[in-house]
């Protein structure tokens, strides 16, 4: 079955290492300073030219409180009305964009993420989603995918009917954590009883898909109390389930260091946790799709695995990867043919880029042949476990052993591990590999330096 997965320890202390999650090849880590807003307007030009479909990214940074896990591009403040500044400029930035962008581009995908986009006020999201569909061609009969990332705190049953009567037909839900205690030693207090309001209110309102986030190694967590948050979580039946490790970098993020790391949970703990929450997930019914995601059997991302048409880019899995992706706000990336852009990371620089009639850009990347090569290959990987080396022989007239030749000892040592199976066609990721399919990508990646497995007790996906 293509959702299988064999749980091996010995396997994941040997071949876990901090990697990519590989919502891109090269990833954001490559990017650098030489690709400008004039690269977006070349490659936005391309894109009406070939009347290429679109994706929407919008980044909201707002949040009333602080999660001190976040590891997100957000502006912690009381005060509402420092929305109102940001969203003039994104307006401004939204008509910069579109009038680079033909009438016949349909938008088949739009995401609101943040920080928290419902702190935003109704009358604001109101206007946002007014001005997207002056300037862009929003695809209007319920058939796209419209997404919002929801905060059950800074929701309620009138701000879902908004939503859904503004054209929004998915809602990601942000659980993380139930446990009172968890929450009180991460500051997100959320009661059961807020996020079973915004699942009822979105079941009654027809939104098409619900997905809920949980987080592992939380500070005071244990296997029994996240096993019981799955429990919980599984009750409420959404279609998608995404199990994220929380990793620790208190140097690199600053909220970070007021989470207490003596109540971090064990490496042992946090094994515990991951393998019994796929249990119960796979036990209800839910497929593994890969990294941390989970979705029921009818779920359009478990579907278009099955067909082999699942795709991966900056929003997550995805069925809409033939998409030019097009990120609007602060931090926000763009994707657009072979050409990646990233927006500045400051709401201050990002506004003043904006008011000097400039886009935001300030970093990105070009992809040459050898990045596209690799990213057809670890995207296969990532999202259906198997790889014909035909297909990419095909696609860039290359031999595919020989071009990978460095990389096969490597990959026969996976093999003879039981992580891959590897013939003279093609690689295919082992049951008991599938946890570990970023570490059998990170092969293919020439960013990174080449690592042989080691005995140290990382976590997945850390």
């Amino acid at each position: 079955m293509l959702d299988a997965i064999r749980w091996d320890t010995d396997l994941i202390r040997l071949y876990d290492q901090p990697g990519p999650r590989y919502t891109s090849y090269p990833t954001a880590s490559q990017f650098n300073g030489d690709v400008s807003s004039f690269d977006l307007l070349h490659a936005l030009r391309e894109s009406r030219q070939a009347s290429r479909p679109l994706s929407l990214y919008i980044h909201l940074p707002f949040c009333a409180n602080a999660c001190y896990y976040c590891a997100r591009n957000k502006v912690i403040t009381k005060d509402r009305g420092r929305t109102l500044p940001y969203l003039e400029r994104l307006e401004k930035e939204i008509e910069m964009i579109a009038c680079h962008l033909g009438a016949d581009q349909v938008v088949q995908q739009l995401h609101l993420g943040g920080g928290t986009p419902t702190f935003l006020s109704h009358d604001e999201l109101r206007r946002l989603m007014a001005h997207l569909r002056t300037n862009f061609h929003l695809q209007d009969d319920d058939h796209g995918d419209f997404s919002i990332e929801i905060d059950p705190r800074e929701a309620d049953w009138s701000t879902m009917g908004l939503l859904r009567e503004l054209g929004f037909n998915r809602a990601s839900i942000g659980v993380q954590a139930l446990d009172l205690d968890v929450q009180r030693a991460v500051n997100r207090l959320q009661t059961l009883e807020q996020t079973q309001t915004i699942i009822e209110a979105a079941r009654t309102l027809q939104y098409r898909s619900l997905n809920i986030d949980l987080i592992y190694g939380l500070p005071l967590q244990t296997p029994e109390r996240f096993e019981g948050a799955v429990k919980a979580m599984i009750d409420l039946q959404p279609d998608r389930l995404s199990i994220f490790n929380y990793r620790h970098q208190p140097e690199r993020y600053m909220l970070q260091r007021r989470i207490n790391p003596t109540e971090l949970p064990s490496t042992t703990d946090k094994l515990a946790m991951l393998q019994r929450s796929i249990e119960q997930l796979t036990d209800a019914g839910y497929r593994y799709i890969g990294m941390d995601h989970f979705a029921l059997p009818d779920d359009e991302l478990a579907m278009a695995q099955e067909d082999g048409t699942l795709q991966r880019n900056f929003q997550g899995y995805t069925t809409h990867g033939h998409c030019d992706l097009i990120g609007l706000g602060v931090s926000a990336i763009s994707q657009v043919g072979n050409v990646y852009c990233q927006n500045a990371s400051d709401v201050t620089l990002y506004q003043q880029s904006i008011d000097h009639d400039q886009l935001a850009t300030t970093r990105g990347l070009r992809c040459n042949d050898d990045d596209r090569i690799r990213g057809m290959v670890i995207q296969r990987l990532i999202c259906d476990f198997e790889l014909s080396f035909e297909v990419v022989e095909r696609s860039f007239g290359i031999d595919f052993r020989h071009y990978f030749q460095d990389i096969w000892p490597n990959l026969e040592r996976m093999q003879a591990d039981d992580l891959i199976e590897l013939t003279d066609t093609s690689l295919s990721i082992r049951p008991a590999g599938r946890l570990l399919a970023h570490a059998i990508c990170m092969q293919f990646d020439q960013y990174l330096p080449m690592q042989a497995p080691c005995n140290g007790s990382r976590i997945v996906y850390a």
